[in-house]
């Protein structure tokens, strides 16, 4: 099994919150990002700080939901990936 990169665990993170009606509990994305809580932890907090995903309180629990800059990184991410593709790399 490939191990995964850092720029595709965060966009792996960012693509689960989207695909959650961008709107996701911290233990859900745990579980389904695949990474044990201390590294979950470390990109949370990375996310945070360079404003690619905010908290957001809903029914007085806590929720992750993408910026634009989280938006953002999954497009171009998506364009990377298909650059890629096409030169067979």
């Amino acid at each position: 099994m490939k191990k995964r990169e850092r720029l595709e665990i965060i966009y792996d993170i960012l693509v689960l919150i989207s695909n959650n009606h961008n709107q996701i509990k911290p233990t859900p994305l745990l579980r389904k990002s695949n990474l044990c809580s201390i590294q979950f932890e470390k990109y949370i907090l990375e996310l945070l700080e360079k404003d690619f995903i905010e908290t957001q309180i809903v029914d007085s629990k806590k929720h992750y939901k993408l910026t634009k800059k989280g938006f953002k990184y999954i497009d171009e991410y998506k364009s990377f990936l298909k650059i890629i593709e096409d030169f067979d790399l």
